[in-house]
């Protein structure tokens, strides 16, 4: 397997890292998680549990444009150094965003979402220039 498929892999279980924290939160800030009604419960959060709901929302979002750029890359034959690069790159840059949303950083949030979203790019790029 690839290493940029290594990272889509990892990747999908960093939600479930974030939906954790989010959960904790959730039982602290109303006793209990309301398994019944999560995102109404989701909604009237504040703080860092509104963001960590937030950042976890845009991981699954960012996933369906990297899940793309890496398949595309892949199945055009795309440089596997400079595809691994961007992947790793990108899976850094997921790690900085959810931080920093946590810890309500907005300038360096945004940073790494841009970073990141040029990772994509990047990927698709290179799959033009294999084609």
């Amino acid at each position: 397997m690839t290493t940029p498929f290594w990272c889509l892999f990892v990747l999908i279980f960093f939600p479930y890292v974030l939906s954790g924290i989010g959960g904790a939160i959730r039982i602290k800030t109303f006793g209990k998680y309301d398994n019944k009604q999560p995102r109404a419960q989701a909604a009237q959060l504040e703080g860092v549990g509104a963001r960590a709901y937030a950042a976890q929302q845009n991981l699954w979002e960012s996933m369906a444009i990297f899940s793309m750029a890496v398949f595309v890359a892949h199945f055009a034959g795309a440089d596997a150094g400079q595809s691994a690069t961007a992947a790793l790159v990108f899976m850094l840059m997921r790690v900085v965003h959810a931080g920093a949303y946590l810890m309500d950083i907005d300038m360096v949030r945004s940073l790494a979402f841009t970073v990141g979203y040029g990772c994509c790019i990047w990927l698709f790029w290179l799959a033009i220039q294999a084609g």
